[in-house]
């Protein structure tokens, strides 16, 4: 574990605004309908997270929200990209199912050849159940990504896919579980908890010196976290994790996402990372 001052990596994220984001339906354990959404203040918040990303010196593309689309700004969910190669995502609901085609034709649009992209067969949420380190690619289970999309993210990008059991329905992402923190170094942090026993055992061997976070800051989204390899934007309400994380040489940046922890997401959930 490294606690000197480290040096961020220029990163390319892809963002999508929540023009249209409402919560009219339910999906997971955060969302209620019967909860307004103030839309200017998502927006607003939306808009601080992408000029924060900018004045760190990392690009951000942008893509075209859908209106029938309402939860297209949790970019996401909409595919995993390593080494410029895309792994479409297959929606578990049927309320989001069409934001996997809008992906797709945003890499086509911007240059992607065909060979590098795959429609997946397997149900699988992107960035939610796919977290990429420098030795493995991590990979939820439990609530929506299928078993079979393990193999098929291995095949496709000939890494190595470690397979995690996610048991609390809270955490139904592996990205409000876990977050990479240094994706040269394997270094991660997450919430214990909302892991199978084996899966616990799994990440202790894998990752001995991980931060773990506590019930109160993983309930506050404080995994749902994106890092530079210096710089780890994350909710503010997280209080919990920004003094280890300065510990370990980790710079917090606190960001207000509230109205978009309405649908039940925050900061990773909000970018894509477009990794060359």
């Amino acid at each position: 574990m490294r606690t000197t001052p480290r040096s961020p990596s220029p990163r390319r994220y892809l963002m999508c605004p929540p023009a249209h984001f409402t919560v009219t339906y339910s999906i997971n354990p955060w969302m209620d309908p019967t909860k307004p959404v103030d839309l200017p203040l998502a927006l607003a918040q939306w808009e601080d997270l992408r000029d924060r990303y900018r004045a760190l010196g990392h690009a951000v593309e942008v893509l075209e929200p859908d209106p029938a689309l309402p939860d297209m700004v949790f970019a996401a969910n909409g595919a995993t990209v390593v080494g410029g190669r895309v792994l479409g995502a297959r929606f578990a609901y049927p309320e989001r199912a069409a934001e996997a085609d809008a992906h797709l034709a945003w890499f086509r649009d911007h240059g992607w050849a065909e060979e590098d992209l795959r429609i997946p067969e397997h149900v699988n949420e992107g960035e939610g159940d796919f977290a990429v380190t420098a030795s493995w690619i991590l990979a939820g289970r439990g609530f929506r990504a299928s078993p079979l999309s393990h193999g098929e993210a291995q095949e496709f990008f000939g890494r190595p896919v470690i397979g995690l059991d996610l048991v609390d329905p809270r955490y139904y992402h592996l990205d409000t579980a876990l977050c990479v923190l240094d994706d040269a170094g394997d270094e991660i942090m997450y919430h214990p908890a909302a892991f199978s026993p084996g899966s616990r055992a799994v990440l202790a061997r894998l990752f001995p010196e991980a931060l773990i976070a506590t019930e109160e800051d993983a309930a506050a989204f404080g995994l749902n976290a994106v890092s530079d390899g210096r710089n780890v934007l994350l909710p503010q309400a997280a209080v919990g994790l920004f003094g280890p994380l300065r510990d370990r040489g980790f710079e917090p940046v606190g960001m207000d996402l509230s109205e978009l922890l309405k649908g039940g997401g925050s900061v990773k959930c909000c970018t894509q990372e477009l990794r060359p």
